[in-house]
C-alpha cells in the first residue's frame, strides 16, 4: 500500500476561525437512551474552517458555489514547495527553485510548524505569483495558512487572480510533516450546491 499523508487539521471547538466566522460548535440532537437508539450530533461552523476549497462564490456574487465545481483539480499530481518563513507574501522567487516541469497542482509549505490559535500575520501568495503559476499550467493552488491573501485584505488580490484565471484553491492545509516533492493529491468537497466553500479530507499519498 502507498503511503498516505493526512494534510487535513482537527476540526474541533479549538480550531482558529477567521475572525468574524462561525466558530465549530457540535450539540446533540439525539443521544443514546432507552428510548432512542442512536447519537446524532447537529453541526454548526464556517465552511472555511479546517482544510477547505474556496469557491468563486465567496468573492463573486455571481460566482459558481462549491458544490458546481469540477472534481478534476483536486484529484491528481501536486508538488509540494517549502516556503518556509518566506512571508508576509510568497512570491516567484520563493517557488522557483521547485517549478521544473511543475506538475498541475502546487500546494506551498509556509509554516515549519502550523500554529495552533488563528494567525493575523499569515503568510499570503503575491498576486503576481498566482498569475505565473497560472500562466505555467497550474489548476489549483493550495497553502497551509488561512488565505492565500494577507488576513488583512480587503481588495482579495490574489482571490481575484485565481477566479479571473479559473483555478481553485485550498486553504488551511497542514503541511507541517511533508517533505518538498511530487505526490497524489486527494481533497474531495462536500456537494453543497449553495455554498461558498467546503470543508475537505486532504490527502496526499505517495506516487507509485
Amino acid at each position: 500500500m502507498r503511503r498516505l499523508w493526512d494534510i487535513s487539521p482537527p476540526v474541533q471547538s479549538t480550531s482558529p476561525v477567521f475572525p468574524g466566522d462561525a466558530p465549530y460548535q457540535q450539540t446533540w440532537g439525539a443521544t443514546l437512551s432507552d428510548n432512542c437508539p442512536v447519537n446524532v450530533a447537529t453541526l454548526t461552523m464556517s465552511p472555511h474552517t479546517g482544510a477547505h476549497a474556496d469557491a468563486p462564490l465567496h468573492d463573486s456574487p455571481d460566482g459558481a458555489a462549491v458544490g458546481a465545481l469540477d472534481l478534476v483539480p483536486y484529484l491528481g499530481t501536486c508538488r509540494v514547495i517549502h516556503a518556509i518563513g518566506c512571508g508576509p507574501l510568497i512570491a516567484w522567487q520563493h517557488l522557483q527553485h521547485a517549478l521544473h516541469q511543475v506538475p498541475p497542482r502546487v500546494l506551498v509549505r509556509t509554516y515549519a510548524r502550523q500554529p495552533a490559535g488563528w494567525d493575523s500575520a499569515l503568510a499570503a501568495l503575491a498576486p503576481d505569483t498566482v498569475t505565473r503559476l497560472a500562466d505555467a499550467g497550474v489548476l489549483l493552488i493550495g497553502i497551509d495558512t488561512a488565505s492565500i491573501d494577507p488576513a488583512d485584505s480587503k481588495a482579495l488580490p490574489s482571490h481575484q487572480v485565481i477566479r479571473q484565471h479559473g483555478l481553485r484553491v485550498l486553504e488551511n492545509l497542514l503541511l507541517d510533516d511533508v517533505t518538498e516533492g511530487d505526490y497524489e493529491l486527494i481533497a474531495l468537497r462536500l456537494k453543497l450546491m449553495t455554498a461558498d466553500a467546503s470543508p475537505v479530507r486532504a490527502v496526499l499519498r505517495a506516487l507509485g
